[in-house]
């Protein structure tokens, strides 16, 4: 028997070396703030997914991402087409204040929330649709964004347009899994024209569709499909397969994250860029394809283009182990892209902010509280005399052209579809909401500016 207690000792010491070690690792990584991995699709309806309510559609990896993490049903884009919908959510203002355009001209000297993470520490990517800046803006570096890949439709035709940009950004992470990422994967499904191959459209051919499986909202939209010389279920047969391939593409980002172990320090974000768009456009009618344009936005009324909610309210999931509940619904709170940035910057650690913020921190939201949100929502298209939208609470209220049409204001809480005005019942609510709208319209420029930012 050896008795010298020298070796003894010093296999003490290494091991109280090895567990000093692991935990500095441990409190390394537990302070490591977490990635985030934004999703978007374009042009999808509130309810074009299972887990909210379509009847038809095959959406099993978006469905568990909402198993494993909370689903909202109020919550909000900034803007009711692509690039004003984008440029809220970047700067965290709302896009009316831009007097030019930001798809022509840029943010500006608008800090964004790439810019302010990648001062954290952060690796940025985008990957897909740009639409927030002319095409000189499309470069490493811009917005604070080390990679900016802006990828079209994939090569491969077979696999749906938005594999080429999710295999991209799923490179980009497994490059940058070392040190904390941000990384916006914006693909173009169901943006028109929805022309699927028939790879993606085949596991639909048993569909048929059931009117009635319908909400009231949607009728006008099979009717113009009919008008127009389109058959109801291979048009929804064609829409379904574009959503899938959403889905596809969102099964391999999450297979990924798993695979390289970053599943429980990263935040995972499934929406869209708002309301789905309509099957006939007023200034150009019928186009080819436009039979396909079957989003739903299940109950509620109108879709892109339009201030109601079914242009505005969008699904919105957030996973985030050990922080986010899973297998949450939260119906209570209303949320908006519009608090993206503060949200974000609070997560990240990020203490200094801009000045001017139009959103609010709602990270004790995502993490399980129920409260009343502390500012307004508004929306208005950046023209000048556009007619201005606003949610307060529960209440919804519309102003009119000036011109012609009357003042809208709705009761969300029980009438989401925006059926019943009661702006004639509740003079005092109108007065109040309407004071309250106008006050922000004098915030906004003037004058507006656009042009073909090339």
């Amino acid at each position: 028997m050896n008795n010298n207690p020298i070796p003894n000792l010093i296999v003490v010491l290494l091991a109280t070396a090895f567990l000093f070690a692991v935990a500095d690792v441990s409190q390394a990584a537990s302070n490591r703030p977490p990635n985030i991995v934004f999703l978007f699709a374009d042009d999808l309806g509130y309810g074009d997914l299972g887990c909210y309510g379509h009847p038809y559609a095959m959406t099993p990896a978006i469905d568990q991402l909402a198993k494993e993490g909370t689903r909202f049903t109020q919550f909000y884009v900034t803007g009711v087409t692509c690039n004003p919908s984008r440029t809220g959510l970047m700067t965290g203002l709302h896009p009316a204040r831009f007097p030019k355009y930001a798809a022509d001209f840029g943010f500006g000297d608008r800090v964004t929330i790439t810019e302010l993470l990648k001062k954290q520490g952060y690796k940025t990517g985008h990957f897909g649709k740009w639409h927030i800046g002319p095409k000189m803006s499309e470069v490493d570096g811009m917005y604070g964004i080390d990679e900016v890949n802006v990828i079209g439709k994939s090569q491969d035709r077979s696999v749906g347009r938005d594999d080429d940009l999710y295999t991209t950004a799923i490179d980009f992470i497994r490059e940058n899994k070392a040190c904390p990422f941000y990384v916006n994967v914006w693909g173009h499904a169901t943006h028109f024209p929805v022309n699927p191959p028939p790879e993606l459209v085949e596991q639909f051919k048993n569909i048929m569709v059931n009117r009635d499986d319908f909400s009231p909202t949607m009728q006008h939209k099979f009717d113009e499909c009919l008008q127009i010389g389109g058959g109801l279920d291979e048009s929804m047969r064609q829409y379904l397969g574009d959503v899938n391939q959403i889905d596809m593409n969102v099964a391999r980002m999450l297979k990924a994250i798993d695979e390289l172990g970053l599943r429980e320090n990263t935040i995972v974000v499934f929406s869209s860029d708002h309301g789905p768009a309509p099957v006939l456009l007023s200034n150009a009618g019928a186009r080819k394809y436009s039979n396909n344009m079957l989003g739903y936005a299940a109950e509620f009324r109108g879709g892109k283009h339009t201030q109601f909610e079914g242009g505005t309210r969008v699904p919105f999931i957030i996973r985030w182990p050990g922080h986010v509940k899973a297998g949450c619904v939260n119906s209570a709170n209303v949320c908006s892209f519009i608090d993206w940035m503060p949200t974000l910057c609070t997560i990240a650690g990020i203490k200094e902010l801009p000045k001017q913020l139009d959103g609010e921190d709602i990270s004790d939201i995502w993490l399980g509280e129920n409260r009343e949100r502390n500012k307004a929502l508004f929306w208005k298209t950046s023209a000048t005399g556009s007619t201005p939208a606003m949610r307060d609470g529960k209440w919804k209220l519309h102003l009119p052209l000036k011109q012609r049409g009357e003042v809208e204001l709705y009761d969300l809480s029980c009438d989401p579809g925006e059926s019943k005005n009661l702006a004639g019942d509740h003079p005092r609510e109108l007065a109040r909401l309407k004071k309250k709208l106008l006050d922000w319209v004098a915030e906004l420029p003037a004058e507006y500016h656009k042009g073909n930012g090339k």
